[in-house]
């Protein structure tokens, strides 16, 4: 055996069995352009597009672009596709099979794919039978990616503004219950502005005469000032920091609002998806090609055995038999 491996031999070998070698090289390339034809193979066409994500924010270590690949690949966005375009009957699944789910997740699988790019951009491929509906597909992935973005930020940011408006629905609470007290003080006790009654009283308290009605009236309400002034200055500071501080997360409440509310985009498309116009699967050449190389290998290789009395042992021994 070793001999046949020899280059002389092996040309010497195709010169002697020239014909049989042409006719199975001949053979193989009709087999494999008929067996690669429309008549057993589908053909399949791609349509493919490129994009950027946009107005996300990632979560944990990855990137905005795997997020991205993670939302496309996610069972949702399968499903809604799956739905929409009844991909079951398109691809010929029969849905009383036994194993239904997991051949549709597999034929899903071999005609979808999204894949980050080595510059940080996402793909989609999609391979189908129709041309018009892997363009279609696509095009309804990108709508049910940019719907379900839009979902989870609401979602996120509608707890967000729930937060601030019980949050806030406490602090006007507080805030209301301090000028209640300001103003029952001021109702009661005369005092409405501490500052200013003070340096009023304290005037007309040392410019009048002792036992003027003015004088009675300023030591009344000095008194008054002396017995619940420090309350009053304290609600006063008190109201001013809580008003500052809800005034400050108003303004983070409205920007949650914003968010909430907001009609974004969540990708720019670089490529947009087409109807293609040649099949990308199979590619019969190699097909063809392939086939006919591993038919004239395997005939050089039977042919070697022949001639280096491999099988004419087995056939000696077996009529000896």
């Amino acid at each position: 055996m070793d001999n046949f491996f020899n280059s002389k031999n092996i040309i010497d070998i195709v010169l002697k069995w020239k014909i049989q070698l042409v006719v199975v090289v001949v053979v193989a390339v009709l087999l494999s352009v008929l067996f690669s034809s429309p008549i057993f193979i589908k053909p399949l066409y791609k349509s493919n597009c490129l994009l950027y994500p946009s107005n996300i924010s990632p979560y944990s270590d990855e990137s905005e672009t795997e997020q991205s690949v993670e939302i496309f690949q996610s069972r949702d966005i399968r499903d809604s596709l799956v739905k929409k375009f009844n991909l079951a009957k398109h691809w010929r699944i029969d849905s009383a099979y036994v194993h239904f789910e997991s051949t549709l997740v597999w034929e899903y699988s071999q005609r979808v794919r999204i894949n980050k790019t080595p510059f940080e951009a996402v793909e989609i491929e999609i391979l189908d039978e129709d041309p018009i509906m892997a363009r279609d597909l696509i095009n309804a992935m990108l709508d049910a990616y940019n719907k379900k973005i839009k979902a989870m930020h609401k979602e996120k940011f509608g707890e967000v503004v729930s937060n601030y408006n019980y949050i806030m629905g406490v602090k006007k609470v507080y805030i209301d219950s301090l000028k209640a007290r300001a103003e029952e003080l001021g109702v009661k006790y005369g005092i409405l502005e501490y500052q200013a009654q003070t340096r009023e009283v304290m005037r007309a308290y040392l410019g009048t005469g002792g036992g003027s009605v003015r004088s009675a009236e300023a030591k009344a309400m000095k008194k008054n000032l002396e017995e619940n002034g420090g309350e009053i200055m304290l609600l006063s500071e008190m109201m001013r920091a809580e008003s500052g501080t809800f005034s400050a997360m108003k303004l983070d409440a409205d920007r949650a609002l914003l968010d909430y509310n907001r009609n974004y985009s969540y990708v720019n498309v670089l490529s947009k998806p087409f109807v293609a116009d040649k099949k990308a699967y199979p590619i019969r050449w190699l097909i063809v090609v392939f086939s006919t190389l591993a038919a004239l290998f395997m005939a050089i290789l039977i042919i070697g055995l022949i001639e280096s009395g491999k099988f004419r042992g087995l056939s000696t021994r077996g009529n000896e038999g």
